[in-house]
């Protein structure tokens, strides 16, 4: 690790300024976001030509298609937190989630009336009802009763009740709970093998982005209890909406684009394309293993690997689109690669043509590594008993790998771990804190405020709350 190093000092050179912001992605644009508004001067250097990171957004023949598909929560604190998100709009799964197994549906939905989003306030406020026997259009039957795979009236009475008792147990007694797997978690306790393996866990998994539940019952916890409090949410206008409301904020010229750094200091950073920047501190917002190669030591995690697949439904017969609604729908039995998949056009209709459908699929596991042309042949079949509906004229846009999607937090997991290297050398990101985009958004916050501190300026207060839409 890097040695110590002496308190950062204002610097004569007029040309210096504050903060140096490694990285324009979620956590680097929050922080400099919190940074600026402290009255910082703020400079954010990103490699590749487009800010977003993971939370990047491309257009592709008129559909917006995002890198990393994971839904947000409505009930995350950060959203409100973090200045320049007010505006932000969020698109709930207003149909809940369809869990399918065979030829049996289960629908989890909160249960007031679906509507957009404006932020956090906007959220569902209470705890998902749970209803079965419902036959979507197009989803398959349901018969009189869930059968045996997904559980019974009285099954499901009893994961209601539980999910009743996540969502107003306190965070802190949450942290209290013995640290176990997600796979051993408490909220698994006390159901039947068939409703845990049927609903829960494909569930679980799908927020995590882990289908083997390795990942640490904390963080658990608090994904069930934010889908059992607000639901599930896009953000309007794709994933990139976030970054974007974010660097739409900052001050002319404080984004640079296209420029790689070499090495940091506690009071300069060395970049090919822009030379020597002299600052008083550092901040690293890239993901893990970024950080690691201009910090030696730096601990670097495990990763999910994720492979999301876009599919364009052109073809007017009604026949080939799905007819789930603004879904999200998991697949209990296993019936191919695909863990979860959407038509994400029914929940946010800006991300497809108009008179088109956009299809969303997620690949967890060890199956998001298989070759594109085979998994995604696999999973068009597999979509194709999910949803009910032929896909052989579903148009594949893009397929979208990324072996290091999800930082791994087993137990025992620091949602916590420190921001401050040295004085003048901060890190901050997912990986420092939940590997969600609630984690980026808490760490940015704590690494603005750890540099506020080392300043000596005083906190600022927080963001107004967001607000709903009518």
């Amino acid at each position: 690790m890097l040695g110590s190093a002496p308190r950062p000092n204002p610097g004569t050179d007029r040309d210096t300024t504050d903060v140096v912001v490694i990285g324009a992605g979620l956590a680097g644009l929050a922080a400099a976001r919190h940074l600026t508004t402290a009255g910082l001067r703020v400079t954010v250097l990103e490699a590749a030509e487009e800010i977003g990171g993971r939370m990047a957004t491309e257009e592709v023949d008129g559909y917006r298609l995002d890198h990393s598909v994971r839904p947000l929560s409505a009930d995350w604190p950060e959203l409100s937190r973090c200045p320049g998100l007010e505006e932000l709009v969020l698109r709930p799964f207003s149909s809940g989630v369809l869990v399918r197994a065979g030829d049996r549906t289960l629908r989890v939905v909160p249960p007031r009336a679906p509507r957009p989003l404006m932020g956090a306030e906007g959220a569902y406020a209470a705890v998902g009802a749970l209803t079965g026997a419902r036959r979507p259009t197009n989803v398959g039957a349901v018969g009189g009763t869930l059968g045996t795979t997904l559980g019974g009236t009285l099954d499901l009475a009893r994961l209601r009740a539980q999910l009743a008792r996540l969502a107003t147990t306190s965070t802190r007694r949450l942290r209290a709970r013995p640290e176990l797997p997600a796979s051993r978690a408490p909220v698994l306790r006390g159901l039947p093998p068939r409703t845990v393996e049927g609903v829960l866990r494909p569930l679980l998994g799908a927020l995590l982005c882990d289908p083997e539940l390795t990942t640490s019952s904390r963080v658990g916890d608090l994904a069930l209890r934010g889908f059992a409090r607000g639901g599930l949410c896009l953000p309007r206008g794709g994933a990139s909406a976030l970054p974007r409301a974010l660097a739409a904020g900052l001050p002319a010229g404080t984004v640079h684009t296209g420029v790689r750094v070499t090495s940091v200091a506690v009071n300069a950073v060395v970049t090919r394309e822009l030379g020597t920047l002299r600052c008083r501190a550092v901040l690293i917002a890239t993901g893990a293993r970024d950080a690691a190669e201009l910090l030696p030591g730096l601990r670097v995690p495990g990763f999910h690997p994720v492979t999301v697949l876009h599919h364009a439904v052109e073809d007017a017969a009604a026949d080939a689109v799905p007819a789930t609604g603004p879904a999200l729908v998991l697949d209990a039995g296993r019936s191919g690669p695909v863990a979860y998949s959407t038509v994400a056009s029914a929940v946010d209709p800006s991300r497809a043509r108009p008179g088109r459908a956009l299809v969303t699929s997620v690949v967890l596991g060890p199956a998001a590594a298989r070759p594109p042309a085979g998994l995604e042949r696999t999973a068009r079949a597999q979509l194709a008993r999910l949803y009910g509906v032929p896909t052989g004229r579903w148009r594949l846009l893009a397929a979208r790998h990324d072996p290091w999607a999800v930082p791994a937090a087993p137990p025992p997991h620091d949602p916590r771990r420190s921001v401050r290297v040295l004085y003048g050398l901060y890190v901050c990101g997912d990986h420092r804190d939940f590997p969600d985009a609630q984690g980026a958004l808490r760490s940015a916050r704590r690494a603005a405020e750890a540099i506020r501190r080392d300043f000596g300026i005083r906190t600022c207060p927080q963001g107004p709350p967001l607000s709903a839409a009518a």
